[in-house]
């Protein structure tokens, strides 16, 4: 897994069902500066098409994507809008 502390935010959201993981992810994102990076893990498969689609409408950069033992991951960087 990725090292947490090269992350501004981190939000856990493993144990959620969708669409908790993406509205997580958008209260997060008002409350963060521009520059910062999340980092969000999920376990509920929605997320890989949810997270994914939300930061294309947005405009908001997925720095990174990956799975380890049925954990998903999403990196952001937070941009102005």
């Amino acid at each position: 897994m990725l090292n947490v502390q090269q992350y501004d935010v981190i939000l856990d959201a493993k144990e959620d069902r969708c669409p908790m993981p993406l509205l997580k992810l958008k209260l997060a994102l008002a409350k963060m500066a521009v520059g910062e990076t999340i980092c969000v893990y999920a376990t509920d498969e929605g997320s890989l098409k949810d997270i994914p689609h939300f930061l294309a409408l947005v405009g908001l950069p997925l720095v990174e994507q990956g799975e380890q033992d049925s954990i998903f991951h999403f990196v952001i960087r937070k941009q102005e809008s």
